[in-house]
């Protein structure tokens, strides 16, 4: 294999490993009626995944800096294989708790050490592509997640299984791809203990790691949104109930920050951080305009919208963030990283959830837009005023 074909088929198993993680997006619905919960129910579910991310990264951020890259791809893999099986065998909430929380700690692992590894995987002359390889996989697997269960849910037998067993025969192909994947990580004598990392980030990092941070915070927020509250929007206040659209609406959100992220390459990192931010302010206040007008079209555009924005600024984040990690630290720092992105993308989610016990979906969800729209404006003017030292 190439070394472009390397860091690509790294990228591929990125994907695969992420989708798992949002497949269960458009079967919400299904679940609520077969086992009777509260929306508040769904975005705890919901942030149980969130909260074993979070668990795996202060734990385990940079275990693959000490025992490799791929021990700890192999060990995501099997976790999310796991994960698939409890959806399988669900009969109530204990296991869709137990498969969210097992995927939480797939993702997890996943962040920062597929992250790193993609990016060194590639040769020198390739860094900047392998950037937005990493970046596209971990925002297009989880796009692909709801798209794929949502058709299957819709259009095909066994709505609650199928989804499952389609991804559990792409994790049994990205186990292989992995085992063949060369190891990046050079092994010291003795091995340094493994140690939980907390939310240590190097000294010479922070100065971009506060601003890059919060650009994430912001735009994980409204991925939450559109990952766990947007489907029951679409279903109840608009009554569209084809698992399929809901499953695209979801995607649009992660297609367009894809194709924000390719963007960044072009902007630079100085440029698209807040233009990111103000991108996302344009889309939230799209979202905001469909809840009040109960418009479909207009949520598909704030979704596309506010998407882009958070594809330009994760990706300018993210470069910002690694480019003054050091060598021994990447894995940990980027880790750290993405532990700021998931308290973003459960904190609100469940804030919301709880809103729509007093004030109903909308209303929740209109002060959830104010909020995002207050902090990713205050973080875009902050940044054309003073943009982060970058490596």
């Amino acid at each position: 294999m190439t070394a472009r074909g390397r860091y690509l088929a790294a990228a591929g198993v990125f994907a695969v490993g992420m989708a798992g993680t949002t497949l269960p997006t458009p079967l919400y619905g299904l679940y609520r009626e077969r086992i009777g919960f509260s929306e508040l129910m769904v975005t705890v579910v919901f942030a149980v995944y969130a909260l074993g991310v979070i668990a795996a990264l202060l734990v385990a951020g940079d275990f693959s800096d000490v025992l490799g890259r791929r021990p700890v791809l192999l060990a995501a893999l099997v976790l999310s294989l796991m994960s698939a099986v409890c959806f399988l065998c669900e009969d109530g909430l204990p296991l869709l708790f137990a498969g969210r929380l097992l995927s939480g700690f797939s993702a997890g692992l996943l962040s920062g050490t597929a992250t790193a590894a993609v990016l060194e995987l590639a040769p020198p002359e390739s860094r900047g592509r392998a950037g937005f390889a990493a970046t596209a996989a971990n925002m297009g697997g989880l796009g692909c997640g709801p798209l794929l269960a949502g058709t299957l849910a819709q259009y095909a037998p066994w709505p609650l299984r199928l989804p499952f067993l389609a991804h559990i025969g792409l994790l049994l192909a990205a186990l292989a791809v992995t085992w063949g994947l060369p190891e990046t990580v050079a092994r010291r004598t003795p091995r340094p203990p493994l140690r939980p990392q907390g939310m240590a980030v190097p000294e010479e990092a922070r100065g971009a790691f506060v601003p890059a941070g919060l650009v994430a915070f912001a735009g994980f927020s409204l991925m939450g949104l559109f990952t766990a509250v947007a489907p029951s929007f679409v279903a109840q206040t608009l009554g569209v109930r084809n698992l399929a659209v809901t499953g695209a609406v979801v995607f649009s959100v992660f297609c367009a920050s894809t194709a924000g992220q390719f963007l960044m390459g072009r902007m630079g990192v100085r440029r698209a951080l807040p233009a990111g931010c103000l991108v996302l302010t344009c889309g939230m206040a799209l979202v905001g305009a469909s809840l009040l007008g109960e418009s479909l079209p207009v949520l598909i555009v704030g979704a596309v919208v506010g998407g882009l924005g958070q594809g330009l600024g994760f990706r300018a984040a993210m470069v910002s963030v690694s480019e003054v990690a050091p060598d021994q630290h990447r894995g940990a720092t980027i880790s750290a990283f993405f532990v700021v992105a998931y308290v973003g993308i459960s904190l609100p989610v469940v804030g919301v959830g709880a809103l729509t016990l007093a004030l109903g979906l909308r209303g929740a969800g209109l002060v959830f837009a104010g909020c995002v729209i207050l902090l990713s404006a205050g973080v875009g003017v902050f940044l054309l005023r003073g943009p982060p030292r970058t490596g």
